[in-house]
């Protein structure tokens, strides 16, 4: 906190509870307290306004600062682009946008095209205009359907909640846009059948196949999935499970729609989640880690095949995409992008990514040991939750008041975990961690004894 006096912040810290209205937070205990401010951050650590030091162990509370705290290059990378062109409308290009384009590209094989915006919302709300636009285009406006996953979830917009997958986010925000429908989830440790691993994964991909008949494969447009369910509990699709998924979207001309807006960019120790599963995708929804939170942006990433729906000779003006997003033009992002993804590459961090996300799994594991009240532990890569639950043979899950109470713990021991908060009634239990790729042994064995005090402490 250098340069920042007492007063400094005893001014900021009555300023924010005047006037900011924060995300996520009820703010009724602002009147007898105050909320947290964070001053300082530095490679995986950092300081609040009170001079507390954190280890974070979930990128910034909502799984974005993939690379860290503090890089200069990057912000020496903005700094450098603004100063030349700050912004111009996505009509025209910009180098930054190119290039980045360009580099992005060359990842995944099979896409082609690069849609500008400035979050993940916009970046699936982009995706589910561009199946609508489509279905009016192709099919008489009648394959205009999307097809979500319980206990997924896309977005804050009107449009992505109502592709949402978890009831609590959604509550008193209706009437909510027609045309989503659900599938079910796929989560093996909460099994809707008498089923187990890959036979599970088959019988969850064909409960799709069931929503897409009932509904009428005519009418379903695109079927949009995390690769890990994220907010929903960190739910890793068993095996079996979208080899079949892809089997059903070609069988039935079904757009397939992988929303990486959490998993992208290294979080599961390759470059995107859908890659650990061979998936041919149509559409893919970047942002988060895309620029580690140094900028706003988010991106739609298309095939060809996609976008050429949407390139031709016709004289009605109405046949392109009409969509802008104002501060998709910003060049602040694809800038800050190009350095983010030059410091994963050249410091080997998908290959830590891996390492530690093996470490820290192992270390969960063992804390089941330990804790009868830990009922399972998974994840993949530096991306990872751990479900807390009352009887084992039951799963009844913990209270949510329980679950929070070991996040405050944490905090108070320095360590900034995550947990599954007002998504999933009754199943708000799972507690989660996303460090930084550039993780270290020491601070992966920090995090998770301070999660084996704080189970101790709570739980007895």
């Amino acid at each position: 906190m250098d340069g920042v006096t007492e007063n400094d912040i005893s001014h900021v810290i009555e300023a924010d509870k005047a006037h900011v209205w924060h995300h996520l937070v009820q703010h009724k205990p602002f009147e007898a307290g105050d909320p947290r401010i964070i001053v300082e951050g530095k490679g995986m650590r950092v300081w609040d306004a009170t001079g507390k030091e954190y280890i974070d162990a979930v990128s910034g509370a909502v799984w974005t600062v993939n690379v860290g705290y503090g890089r200069t290059s990057i912000a020496d990378a903005i700094r450098d682009q603004i100063v030349k062109l700050n912004y111009f409308a996505g009509a025209a290009g910009t180098v930054p946008g190119a290039i980045f384009a360009e580099k992005l590209i060359a990842k995944m094989p099979g896409m082609s095209r690069v849609y500008y915006a400035n979050s993940g919302s916009e970046a699936n709300e982009k995706a589910f205009k561009m199946v609508r636009q489509i279905a009016h285009k192709r099919y008489g406006g009648k394959k205009h359907k999307i097809l979500y996953r319980e206990r997924d979830y896309h977005g804050g917009t009107i449009g992505t909640m109502s592709a949402g997958g978890q009831t609590e986010r959604v509550m008193q925000y209706g009437p909510l846009a027609p045309g989503f429908v659900a599938v079910p989830h796929a989560m093996e440790y909460r099994a809707q059948w008498d089923l187990s691993g890959e036979a599970y994964g088959e019988r969850a991909a064909e409960a799709i196949e069931e929503v897409i008949l009932r509904e009428g494969p005519d009418t379903v447009g695109a079927l949009c999935l995390e690769p890990i369910t994220a907010g929903g509990g960190v739910i890793v699709p068993p095996v079996g499970y979208w080899q079949r998924v892809q089997e059903i979207c070609d069988r039935y001309d079904i757009l397939l729609h992988i929303d990486e807006v959490v998993c992208g960019m290294g979080r599961t120790g390759t470059w995107f989640g859908y890659e650990h599963y061979g998936l041919r995708p149509d559409f893919v929804t970047l942002a988060k880690g895309v620029a580690s939170g140094y900028a706003a942006i988010g991106v739609t990433v298309t095939t060809e095949k996609v976008f050429d729906m949407f390139k031709d000779d016709a004289t009605d003006p109405l046949n392109h995409f009409r969509d802008i997003s104002t501060f998709g033009g910003c060049t602040a992002g694809p800038a800050a992008a190009i350095e983010n993804m030059r410091i994963i590459e050249d410091e080997g961090l998908l290959d830590n990514t891996t390492a530690m996300g093996a470490r820290m799994l192992a270390n969960l594991e063992g804390l089941m040991d330990k804790h009868r009240v830990v009922g399972d532990a998974r994840g993949k890569g530096l991306f990872l939750g751990l479900e807390l639950v009352a009887d084992r043979t039951t799963k009844e899950p913990v209270p949510e008041k329980d679950i929070a109470a070991v996040v405050a713990d944490c905090a108070a021991q320095g360590v900034i975990i995550g947990a599954s908060n007002r998504s999933v009634p009754g199943l708000n239990n799972v507690l989660m961690f996303a460090p930084a790729l550039i993780a270290t042994p020491d601070d992966i064995d920090q995090i998770t004894d301070s999660v084996d005090r704080a189970l101790s402490k709570v739980f007895g």
